[in-house]
Parts: C-alpha cells; sequence; structure tokens
C-alpha cells in the first residue's frame, strides 16, 4: 500500500483532468448554481415589493420546465397524433417536431437581465432620442384594476423603437412579455429577446401543430397571469394608418380566459413619433406591396454611426417628440357579456380596440405640418403653416393627446421645418416650403387622419406606385 507506482506524465495530466471535472460538476457547479439562484430569488422578491404587478412564478419558471408543459398539453399531444397521420410519419418524430416549435417559442426570462439592463438601457436611450410625453386618459381605472387580473397591453405598432418605449414606460407596472416576429430570430438578438421574456411568433407558418403550439403557451401565461404586449396588426404600418387587428394572438389570450378565474383587462396603447426611423424603408416595403423590408445590418450600423458623428458635431439633436396614450382598460369579463360565442367576443374585442388606438393617437409636429402643407397643395411659408395648423386644431374630431408644438411657437415650427428639409422631405426655397418626398409626407400624415373631418377640404393622396425620390 505504500509502494511507489511510477505513471507516464500524459497519465497522470489525463487523471487530474478527469478528478477536475468530477469535482467541478459535482461540487462547484451545483454550489455556484445555488449561489446565483439565491442571488435571483431574493432580487425578485425585493422586486415585487415596489411592481406594481409581481412577477408572476409562471415566468419564472426553468425554461424546460415550461418547455414540457407546453408540449405535453392535450391539445397539442392531439395535434401530434393529428399531424402524424395527416404526413404519414411516426408520432415520435411528430413529438420532436412539436418539441422543436416549443424549444423556438418558450422564453427563458431573467429578472437581472430586464430590469437591471433593460429597463435602464430603454429609459437612457428614449430619452436620449426622444423627447417622451405621456398622457393617461383615466388613471383611475388604470389603478383600480384588479391585481390578480392578466394585463395585456395591446400596441399599435409604429417602429420597432415601440419596443424600447413600451418597456420604458410600463417598467414600474411589470416585466412585459412580447410576441417578437420574425426579425428577432438572429443570433445573437434572439438570445437577448428571450432573456427579456419574449416569445417567438413564425408570422408565416400556417401549420396546425405549431399554431396549437403556440397557443399552449399564451394561453397557460395568460392563465398564470403573464403581464403581455400585443401589437394587433401583426406589422409595422407601411402607410401610417393602424391597420387592422390580426385576431390570432388575442383569440388565443381569450381561449386561455376561464369566466369563473381571474380577469383579462386589455390596455389600448397608442403610439406616434415626430421621426419613425425606419420611414424610407417602411414606405419603400408599402409601394411595393410586399412586407419584406430593404434593409440590412450593416445599413444599420452605418445609421448608428452617421447620427452619433452628427450628433457629437452638433449637426443633429433628438429625433423629436414621441408621444404615448394609455388608454381606458377593457375587461374582457364585462364584455363577454354581449358576446356569448368565442369567436363573436374575439372579432367584437379587435374591433374594439382598434378604434381605441385609433382614437387615442397622439398628435405631433411633422403630421401636423405635413396635413397642412397638402391642405396648401403641398407648398407654403412658415406663417401659413402656421395658420392652418391653428385652424387644424380648432377642426379636429374630438379631443386627440396633443404633444405639437405650441400655437405661437415660431421658433420651434421652424426648427421642426428645417429637420424636414435637411432629411429631404420638404424643400425650402426663400420662404416657400415644399414637399418633395410624397409618399413620406402622406405616411407622416395619415397617423393623423382620423381627426379630420369627412367633409374637410383636404386631399392627403394614396401612396403611388411609381418609384420616389427618396434620398438617405
Amino acid at each position: 500500500m505504500t509502494q511507489s507506482v511510477t505513471l507516464p506524465l500524459w497519465l497522470l495530466v489525463l487523471v487530474l483532468v478527469f478528478a477536475a471535472v468530477t469535482a467541478s460538476t459535482h461540487l462547484l457547479f451545483p454550489s455556484v448554481r445555488w449561489y446565483f439562484r439565491r442571488r435571483a430569488e431574493r432580487f425578485v422578491s425585493e422586486l415585487n415589493k415596489r411592481l406594481e404587478r409581481p412577477i408572476q412564478p409562471f415566468k419564472l419558471l426553468r425554461r424546460q420546465d415550461m418547455i414540457q408543459r407546453v408540449i405535453y398539453d392535450p391539445e397539442v399531444v392531439r395535434a401530434v397524433t393529428e399531424y402524424a397521420k395527416s404526413e404519414g410519419v411516426r408520432e415520435d418524430v411528430a413529438f420532436e417536431k412539436a418539441h422543436r416549435y416549443a424549444r423556438e417559442i418558450v422564453p427563458s426570462f431573467s429578472a437581472t437581465a430586464y430590469f437591471r439592463i433593460a429597463i435602464r438601457g430603454t429609459r437612457w436611450l428614449s430619452h436620449k432620442l426622444f423627447d417622451v410625453r405621456l398622457h393617461r386618459v383615466d388613471d383611475e381605472a388604470l389603478s383600480a384594476v384588479d391585481h390578480n387580473a392578466t394585463l395585456v397591453f395591446v400596441i399599435n405598432h409604429r417602429s420597432n423603437f415601440d419596443y424600447v418605449l413600451v418597456t420604458y414606460l410600463a417598467g414600474d407596472k411589470s416585466a412585459l412579455s412580447y410576441a417578437a416576429g420574425d426579425w428577432a430570430h438572429v443570433w445573437p438578438l434572439s438570445r437577448i429577446v428571450r432573456a427579456m421574456g419574449a416569445y417567438f411568433i413564425r408570422r408565416r407558418s400556417h401549420t396546425e401543430l405549431y399554431r396549437k403550439v403556440l397557443a399552449s403557451y399564451v394561453k397557460k401565461a395568460t392563465e398564470a397571469g403573464v403581464t403581455q404586449a400585443v401589437f394587433p396588426e401583426g406589422g409595422l404600418s407601411r402607410n401610417g394608418l393602424v391597420g387592422p387587428p390580426k385576431l390570432g394572438i388575442l383569440s388565443y389570450i381569450v381561449q386561455g380566459w376561464r369566466s369563473d378565474g381571474p380577469d383579462v383587462v386589455f390596455v389600448p396603447v397608442s403610439l406616434n413619433y415626430d421621426r419613425v426611423v425606419e420611414d424610407r424603408i417602411l414606405v419603400a416595403a408599402g409601394r411595393s406591396g410586399t412586407r419584406r423590408f430593404r434593409a440590412s445590418a450593416p445599413e444599420g450600423v452605418q445609421f448608428t454611426l452617421r447620427y452619433i458623428w452628427r450628433r457629437l458635431r452638433g449637426l443633429e439633436s433628438r429625433f423629436g417628440v414621441a408621444g404615448v396614450t394609455f388608454g381606458r382598460p377593457i375587461s374582457l369579463s364585462e364584455l363577454a357579456a354581449g358576446a356569448p360565442q368565442t369567436a363573436d367576443l374575439v372579432h367584437l374585442l379587435g374591433e374594439r380596440l382598434k378604434e381605441d388606438i385609433r382614437t387615442s393617437v397622439p398628435v405631433v409636429t411633422v403630421p401636423l405640418i405635413m396635413t397642412a402643407l397638402f391642405k396648401r397643395d403641398g407648398h407654403a411659408t412658415m406663417q401659413d403653416i402656421s395658420a392652418e395648423i391653428e385652424k387644424l386644431r380648432a377642426a379636429f374630431v374630438g379631443t386627440p393627446p396633443d404633444f405639437a408644438a405650441p400655437e405661437g411657437d415660431n421658433e420651434a415650427l421652424a426648427g421642426v421645418l428645417e429637420g424636414l428639409v435637411v432629411r429631404h422631405i420638404l424643400s425650402r426655397e426663400d420662404e416657400i416650403y415644399r414637399i418633395i418626398a410624397t409618399d413620406l409626407a402622406i405616411f407622416y400624415a395619415n397617423s393623423i387622419r382620423q381627426y379630420l373631418a369627412a367633409d374637410a377640404a383636404i386631399a392627403i393622396p394614396a401612396f403611388s406606385t411609381e418609384s420616389n425620390s427618396l434620398k438617405t
């Protein structure tokens, strides 16, 4: 037992490596995981004391456990069997496909990443790029929403910056779970988006199996009270108008609600900007009649670096006002009293949300300028534009939230006009401002079109199919 044993050096190194790996997996790694898990639990406990709506246990489940819950849902199991029969494949192959869909959809929420990084980052970025203005239609109704109810923010999709803005503004209420589209599937963005609690949606997947897996996750999140954020239009507006709602996600949320359980409360959120960063890309997509946006990552990086350089040199300022309106909450249980059938309830809900969002879109300066110029046949002096804006405000249907330059503030109006000249949307000859990028002007004017009286003598043209001169 005390005799020496001689080993080759390579064998000794191999033994030590195996010993180190064994010690790490059985002692070190579990201890480290326990330490960080305890820290995360304490962090969430402290967060829940100050949040209006505490983070739900379902959201904190391990991702693998959440995936298992989704794929063993009876509806999903039934869909797996039907898929295997219709496609002529074994059930284990169909089940693996459902498992792959679930892995793609289900998020991996990190409270630390969301509240320590995302909330701070979105707050900083929002105020660096925009003058953020907020309006609540009914503060008392928002405050009175039952804390046991599932809260769903339903938002018009004006820009990809919507995610940033709403995350920041809702940061004191709870962690939002977004429905993210195909744009977020790119690595490493997909990892970041999942850590923020977003779940992925394939906009162009029409298989029944995929829909059942997606519906299973959304219904379980709704039943568990997870606060969600939904863009019912299904994509960015390409013409500036609030589009008709796509009812898929709304129908899954309604299916996750039980009349004898906690309520589901929808909060319509309306957004508008003086400058939509992707405006030229959206207009080009609208003109071509496709949702394929012709933009690349290098172009995005180039735009960002150019903006930072111009900002440092004092040649560029913020993008103007970003206006946000939180509308009156809509109780699903109250709405269901007038629509006994689920299909009727979903349709009624979609129409009600669209109308509430559409009639609460904030008024900002650039859409007012464009509408005033269309009323003047596309060209006018600053004084004429100011006078037309006053007339428009006086004639608006309803009382929309107005965050535009105050009446008589010609200095603010002149600053916005010069910014539009720099961006080649308007030209200026002597004292006359003229629209030179018609489709862009229509895009902005359309955002407040709903406030114009039906008999108003303002002809905002429709999008042209011809190529428009849009300089970058």
